[in-house]
């Protein structure tokens, strides 16, 4: 087996750290950071088949299989698939993938009726390679959803962020924070319509807010959401 990636080691890292925080299961699919806050799984609509792009500990995906959706996942974190097929044994295992993103958007052989990711991989992974990925293995009238945090105030595209501190091997991750204005020009290029991006405020005044956007490629009607 091949040495992992500086990346896949410190999402290695991540969702081991998150996991231990956080219990198996999930009552309510959050699309924020606050817990039972904001809109919910409807805003994927009605759909038949559905992709998470960065499912971290698993808990999204785990909820819409226990809710009965045909739902895959796909993160890039080797043991932390590994945790999450053994926090969720009542899940197909083969519903939790590893491989990039960018990976098995290519090589998938069917489309989604909606693809999503809560602060997952649209957040790291550049919109100019993900984005026309995306919109190719969606169905017509398929949704794209995914949240984040807003940007910090003229910190805009890809920003880079150090792990431990500034000694030692260089290990780092590139975010991609774009503003609701920026992100519905980038995905109306990328051949998307409907494209709704919004700040949601946090439920405590002076908190910082989620980004959620919320795009259709055309063709047929999209679910309701």
């Amino acid at each position: 087996m091949p040495e992992p990636t500086v990346e896949e080691r410190l999402w290695n890292t991540w969702v081991e750290a998150a996991a231990a925080k956080r219990p198996p299961g999930l009552e309510k699919f959050r699309w924020t950071q606050y817990g039972d806050h904001g809109p919910g799984h409807e805003l994927l609509g009605t759909p038949r088949r559905i992709l998470e792009l960065g499912f971290g500990t698993g808990r999204h995906l785990a909820f819409l299989l226990d809710a009965g959706f045909d739902a895959w996942g796909v993160d890039l974190s080797p043991s932390g698939v590994t945790l999450v097929r053994d926090r969720y044994p009542e899940s197909p295992p083969e519903r939790f993938s590893c491989a990039d993103a960018r990976d098995f958007l290519r090589a998938a052989g069917e489309s989604f009726d909606a693809v999503y990711s809560v602060f997952g991989a649209v957040w790291f992974t550049d919109p100019g390679e993900l984005l026309p990925l995306v919109h190719r293995r969606l169905a017509p009238g398929g949704v794209l959803v995914f949240s984040q945090p807003p940007p910090i105030p003229g910190c805009y595209g890809p920003q880079g962020m150090f792990k431990g501190g500034f000694a030692g091997e260089p290990m780092f991750l590139v975010r991609y924070d774009y503003t609701a204005d920026a992100w519905r020009g980038m995905l109306g290029r990328a051949g998307f319509v409907g494209v709704r991006a919004e700040v949601l405020e946090a439920p405590t005044p002076g908190d910082i807010g989620t980004l959620l956007v919320r795009a259709v490629r055309p063709g047929l009607e999209a679910g309701a959401c």
